[in-house]
């Protein structure tokens, strides 16, 4: 039942119209297992991290069932920090630093405990970075999952596609699907990254929700309104490590069943925006978990008489 995550670990800096956060704790592969971990254990970690990085950090994901084996430690060097700010409407961020410093010549290594892992879940890293780890594991994952961005599009379009037609499930905002593909419709373009390779796309809409795409099939989950965003780094994140720990834990990997995963994915992120960085996903409980999935039901939950 075990899932690998590939991604970064890194330092983030954020300030919002609601708060500054200073430097703390972030990355797509922590978002992630801290998410996931509620769902399926071991999750196995593949990441980079410098001499900086807190030791209280890496307890506290070992101690929630996160394997560090694939964590490469470079004692010498500073671990990867971003610095953004937020606009009011908090789907639209400044990025003011970015230092790559250990992830510049990041080359990933698949240990043998990980082999065998039925899960895999490619963090946004370059597309060569993703080829390598899938060309490692030597039995194919039941699922694969991928996230990429607008920038790899840019620079690594070849190297892009080529990674996508290995997977299984791509995950892209609609800006991204849209470049990708040149349809300003999202249901084209969706129909045009399906022939592509992935059987499944997922489409992020930031506080709109999410999209999932098989065949001729469409589903669509909300966000949750909430009061308070605080802010929305590592939401998307979140949101795959909700989505990859419901898949993992059930090992049922068809439409139906990755409907219900959308809905865990969007009720994760929900949380994650509570708090700057990863705070509120370190608090929360089984029960809050519980209860924030049946608020998503009774938004979605509707009679009607058909006249």
């Amino acid at each position: 039942m075990s899932l690998t995550v590939v991604g970064t670990m890194a330092f983030d800096d954020i300030e919002t119209p609601f708060g500054k956060s200073d430097k703390i704790v972030g990355g797509s592969a922590s978002f992630i297992a801290w998410a996931a971990s509620n769902f399926v254990q071991p999750v196995n970690q593949v990441s980079v991290i410098g001499g900086d990085f807190p030791q209280e950090e890496l307890d506290a994901l070992t101690a929630r069932g996160v394997a560090m084996d694939g964590v490469q430690v470079k004692k010498d060097e500073k671990s990867f920090y971003w610095a953004g700010r937020y606009h009011l409407d908090m789907n639209s961020r400044d990025t003011l630093v970015t230092d790559l410093n250990v992830l510049a010549d990041f080359q990933p290594v698949i240990p043998d405990s990980y082999q065998g892992s039925e899960f895999l879940i490619l963090g946004n890293l370059t597309p060569q970075v993703q080829m390598s780890v899938i060309n490692q594991m030597k039995t194919r994952p039941k699922l694969i999952v991928m996230d990429t961005m607008n920038f790899w599009m840019d620079v690594a379009l070849e190297d892009l596609l080529k990674t996508i037609k290995m997977v299984d499930v791509l995950m892209i905002n609609d800006s991204e699907a849209r470049q990708l593909t040149g349809e300003y419709s999202l249901v084209k373009a969706a129909k045009k990254v399906l022939t592509m390779g992935p059987r499944f796309l997922i489409i992020k809409k930031g506080e709109h929700g999410a999209m999932l795409f098989h065949e001729n099939h469409v589903f669509f989950a909300p966000a949750l309104p909430l009061e308070d965003v605080y802010d929305p780094t590592g939401a998307g994140d979140t949101f795959a490590g909700g989505f990859m720990g419901h898949l993992a834990k059930t090992k049922d990997i068809s439409f139906e069943n990755m409907k219900t995963a959308i809905i865990v994915g969007s009720a994760m992120a929900s949380f994650c925006v509570e708090k700057f960085g990863a705070t509120r996903l370190r608090e929360i409980t089984k029960e809050d978990i519980t209860t924030r999935l049946e608020q998503f039901v009774q938004l979605v939950n509707f009679d009607i008489d058909l006249v």
